[in-house]
């Protein structure tokens, strides 16, 4: 969404050169914003694909690139220097939060979260806008979640993380932060990471591994392209009124088995896989109630599901016939 106000303005962009903090840091330097971008490039898939994500910006004045620790680095005049926060930054993964992972997810997430939130009242920022998770709802039943009225019940360690994250940015919020979560549901789309289904499933459809499927492929998934989500975050970094949280979903909830037999459709050719158990913390049903970030923030997701897998095979077939694409 263009701003009329973006010209002049700085934003901090932290999980710059992850997937979704990509996306955006090219959307809002097209828009006219002077972008920081803050990555640790740790655990979030290969070093070089991550700055493959941010080349096409590599050479322009109007984005700067940090390699800081959230949970350890100096951030008073990181965030200082922005009038508009996009706190992205996080350790995702439900399976990976188990175990040994329960520690790194404390600390990349909760630990982060509330330093970026505290250097953020010091220095007077006008908005904090944050990633939040549908991890936060667990199995939200058949109906679609609603912010205020479906219970938060996570059904993993990295659930329980964003939950509280949200906790802290209440607590923010009640001291006079203006913070505004945003619930991402099943994102998909170019630069996803490795170990994401859909990416796992393109992949083989371009003669990588065959693809396991956990479960039965009856899990519903509410799917969001990342084009719209950047465009949530957008608007929620621009409006002139905002709400504490926010569900962003794309409006389609389908099966994984739906998933794989669109894009074996979009291919022409059936998707090599195998049959795994179902993996730990996964949820049965997601769909998200935008009803909130429609009339709010004046958005509507735009990309039909059939697009968005179109775009992201082939995404990933350039990779595949030519690496280098991938810095494109």
């Amino acid at each position: 969404m263009p701003s009329p106000d973006a010209t002049g303005r700085r934003a901090l962009v932290t999980g710059a050169a992850g997937f979704i903090g990509s996306t955006l840091c090219e959307a809002l330097v097209a828009d006219g914003w002077r972008v920081t971008g803050v990555d640790a490039f740790i655990d979030s898939g290969p070093r070089a694909e991550r700055e493959a994500n941010l080349a096409g910006l590599a050479d322009d004045p109007r984005f700067d690139l940090v390699e800081a620790d959230l949970a350890t680095a100096p951030l008073d005049d990181l965030v200082a220097s922005a009038d508009v926060v996009a706190h992205l930054a996080g350790r995702p993964g439900v399976r990976s939060s188990f175990g040994d992972g329960f520690a790194p997810c404390l600390r990349d997430n909760l630990t982060a979260t509330q330093r970026v939130l505290e250097a953020a009242a010091a220095a007077g920022t006008r908005r904090v806008v944050w990633a939040s998770s549908s991890s936060v709802y667990g199995d939200a039943g058949p109906g679609a979640a609603d912010e205020h009225a479906t219970p938060l019940q996570p059904r993993s360690p990295y659930g329980v993380s964003k939950r509280a994250c949200e906790d802290l940015a209440a607590i923010a919020r009640a001291r006079g932060l203006d913070v505004v979560g945003l619930r991402y549901f099943t994102v998909y789309g170019p630069r996803q990471r490795p170990d994401m289904a859909v990416r796992r499933m393109c992949e083989a459809l371009c003669g990588g591994p065959g693809f396991t499927l956990l479960g039965d492929g009856a899990q519903v998934r509410d799917m969001t392209h990342v084009e719209d989500v950047v465009e949530a975050t957008l608007r929620a970094m621009a409006a002139s009124a905002s709400g504490p949280v926010y569900n962003v979903g794309g409006g389609e909830p389908v099966t994984l088995g739906e998933v794989i037999t669109t894009l074996e459709g979009i291919a022409g050719m059936p998707l090599p896989r195998r049959r795994a158990p179902a993996a730990r913390g996964d949820v049965a049903r997601t769909r998200a109630g935008t009803g909130r970030a429609r009339a709010e923030l004046g958005w509507v997701p735009r990309v039909d599901l059939v697009d968005g897998l179109a775009g992201q095979l082939g995404w990933v077939r350039a990779r595949t016939r030519e690496p280098m694409a991938a810095t494109a």
